[in-house]
């Protein structure tokens, strides 16, 4: 179960802040709370039983047969049986749970599995071992539910989110503390008895503490429980899809999800016959499987930290390409020592490549979406794994074993080294399919986008050459200062001798001014946003034909208040219409014209709206939660082009503004003597003194 939910539940765990580490280093935890701290105990304990069964379960099913596919045959049977219960009955579970006592139901839980667990090696049948791990796996399902709802009464409702974290941690960092005592569990079994019957033993013990822990508990709230949802797999899954696969960033977040799940999935459900074959026995498979998930959580806390400034979306795509590149490794290297490190190295991959895309579906999903997303995408995670780990296992028993011999060297190449390269070019190629389908810079080489966020100096592409003056936009939220510092500008370019023209969108024509008197009258009520959008695209497209465009092809330098990236932010991210379509229109209605600089003035809406003291016209008058979509979006934008952005904070000083524009816009002015001119002076003869 435990299992089965890993990479959809770390899907939800998003990376806490640098404040939010020192807000919890000075204020008291949830654990100082004691029966909280006491459920936690319980927790711990039981997750590490769930993670110690998987691996003495899969150790004893390979001893329990005989023969390379046999024994790969019965691991994938045991896996099936461990997470095919959390797929089909985890909510038939969960609503009964919700109506039992949760305390009594735990306990119950603990003790069942306690008593499953010891009859395994008592009676030594595989038959009963499946039907012993799907008794298990159903006892967790009754678990979770209960221990989730009782954790809500046992803290204010302002610490809800510190305890949900607290119970990630331990339901998921107990997976490397379970490889650990499993490897030192096989070490000591050898001295102790045969196989691996001590290690289910001590997986039972941990459970029946985990029981006592639970009959400990005082003082539980009583009154109305918190319900706990749990969506149906195959309603998530078709409902979900209508989100997330209406948009290349979802359509890439899937494709690179089910690329890392392959490359995980493949190295848990052959690792035990791998592992036998570099001779490292059930000690060696519990550090392989330890590696995997202590790696997936180092990914998981370096995923949002790691190259500041680089695309996330360039960074998901490279995550999962890189877990291919490892797993290859993996497959060809027949060395237990460096099949571990390996491990690690893939766990982290999917480990970045989860928080990742947790940060995407944050940033650019819909508010109201981002349920269903996430409820999809752990949907997704827990059907793509179960088909993994019940195919991995069975495709290494039909693969066989075989062995290559050149000379005196013998290369063995046996079903699981099949099954981890398959896995790899899966990987690959998902990986390289969400790159390519998420890929927000393609102006950018990919080398150059790594070297900017490695040395923190963004990658700048070489002007083009031009005969023409140079187009200058500012954009921003209400109140960031675009009309302020773009005259700011416009003065300051005069004093060095260029000629300027400023601008604005909507209203710097004759036929814009009348567009803008629609568009920013509060009294325009019934204008659809397609409507809006296709007059603001009206409006630039006689602007850049009548103002803008005449003053390039002068060599003048063209400063504007607003471009096209204001209708990709307000019509696009603010209305939530769908922006390519709209950066479409645009490029049509401007014949391709684009600012050689966007200077982004970027303020908080509560800022930038305190600043008016007129009277708000219909845009400035939408709600916060629309202005907060907007500056997400000229984010975003940013985001994706940077060499052509300069993002600057709004709050600061006008005078620290004005001066860091006034760098930048240096860096770029064309020469003020056109090159028609120095073509025909340069025909001229030398002029040398008499």
């Amino acid at each position: 179960m435990r299992l089965g939910g890993f990479l959809g539940r770390a899907e939800t765990v998003r990376a806490d802040t640098h404040a939010d580490t020192l807000t919890r280093m000075n204020n008291p935890g949830v654990l100082s709370f004691k029966s909280f701290r006491r459920l936690w105990i319980a927790l711990s304990l039981s997750s590490l039983g769930d993670w110690l069964g998987v691996l003495a379960l899969t150790a004893l099913a390979r001893e329990l047969t005989s023969g390379y596919a046999a024994q790969s045959y019965a691991i994938g049977a045991v896996l099936i049986a461990w997470l095919l219960p959390g797929l089909l009955l985890g909510p038939v579970a969960g609503a009964i749970a919700e109506r039992l006592d949760r305390r009594l139901t735990m306990a119950v839980a603990d003790l069942a599995r306690f008593g499953l667990l010891v009859s395994v090696p008592i009676v030594g049948r595989l038959g009963w071992l499946l039907a012993a791990t799907v008794l298990t796996a159903c006892c967790a399902l009754f678990w979770t539910p209960a221990q989730e709802s009782l954790r809500s009464g046992l803290v204010p409702p302002a610490r809800l989110d510190q305890a949900r974290r607290y119970t990630l941690l331990a339901a998921y960092g107990s997976a490397p503390a379970a490889a650990v005592v499993f490897a030192l569990t096989a070490l000591v079994a050898n001295m102790v008895m045969p196989g691996s019957d001590l290690a289910l033993y001590v997986t039972a013990a941990v459970f029946l503490l985990s029981a006592v822990v639970v009959l400990s508990l005082r003082d539980l709230p009583r009154g109305e429980r918190r319900r706990i949802s749990v969506p149906s797999t195959p309603g998530t899954v078709a409902d979900g899809w209508k989100f997330v696969g209406s948009a290349p960033v979802g359509r890439g977040l899937v494709v690179g999800t089910v690329g890392a799940l392959a490359a995980c999935g493949v190295v848990l459900g052959v690792a035990r016959m791998y592992v036998e074959a570099l001779g490292g026995g059930d000690a060696g498979y519990g550090t392989v499987f330890g590696a995997v998930f202590a790696g997936a959580g180092f990914g998981l806390f370096l995923g949002p930290r790691m190259l500041d400034g680089f695309s996330r979306r360039r960074l998901f795509g490279l995550a999962v390409v890189s877990a291919a590149f490892v797993l290859v490794l993996a497959a060809l290297i027949q060395n237990l020592v460096a099949v571990v490190v390996l491990a690690a190295l893939l766990g982290a991959a999917a480990g970045v490549a989860g928080a990742t895309g947790r940060e995407l579906v944050e940033r650019e999903v819909r508010e109201d979406f981002r349920p269903r997303t996430h409820a999809f995408v752990i949907a997704l995670v827990r059907v793509v794994l179960v088909l993994v780990l019940a195919v991995a296992p069975l495709a290494a028993g039909a693969l066989g074993q075989h062995e290559a011999a050149v000379g005196d060297v013998h290369y063995g190449f046996d079903g699981a080294n099949g099954v981890l390269l398959i896995g790899a070019v899966i990987a690959l190629l998902t990986g390289l399919g969400a790159y390519r389908q998420m890929d927000d810079r393609r102006a950018i080489p990919l080398s150059r986008d790594l070297y900017g966020a490695l040395t923190g100096v963004p990658y700048v592409p070489p002007a083009p050459v031009k005969d023409r003056g140079l187009f200058i936009a500012f954009e921003g939220g209400e109140g960031a200062g675009k009309t302020t510092q773009s005259r700011l500008l416009a003065i300051w370019l005069r004093d060095h001798g260029f000629d300027v023209v400023t601008t604005r969108e909507p209203g710097a024509t004759k036929v814009g001014m009348r567009l803008r008197a629609i568009l920013l009258d509060r009294e325009t009520t019934a204008l659809s946003y397609r409507a809006e959008s296709l007059l603001y695209a009206a409006d630039r497209a006689q602007h850049v034909d009548a103002v803008v465009r005449p003053a390039l092809d002068r060599g003048a330098v063209v400063i504007t208040d607003r471009y096209v990236d204001s209708n990709l932010a307000y019509q696009g991210y603010g209305r939530e219409l769908p922006v390519a379509e709209i950066d479409e229109v645009n490029m049509w209605a401007t014949a391709g014209l684009r600012p050689d600089l966007t200077v982004l003035l970027d303020v908080p809406p509560s800022l930038g709206l305190n600043r008016f003291a007129s009277p708000a016209d219909r845009i400035e008058s939408e709600p916060a939660e629309f202005h907060d979509r907007v500056r997400r979006g000229f984010r975003a934008l940013a985001e994706a082009e940077p060499h052509r952005y300069l993002v600057l904070d709004a709050s600061q000083d006008q005078a620290v503004i004005t001066r860091h524009i006034q760098d930048r816009v240096q860096r770029i002015l064309p020469d003020p003597v056109p090159a028609s001119t120095e073509d025909i002076t340069s025909t001229f003869p030398a002029i040398t003194d008499a």
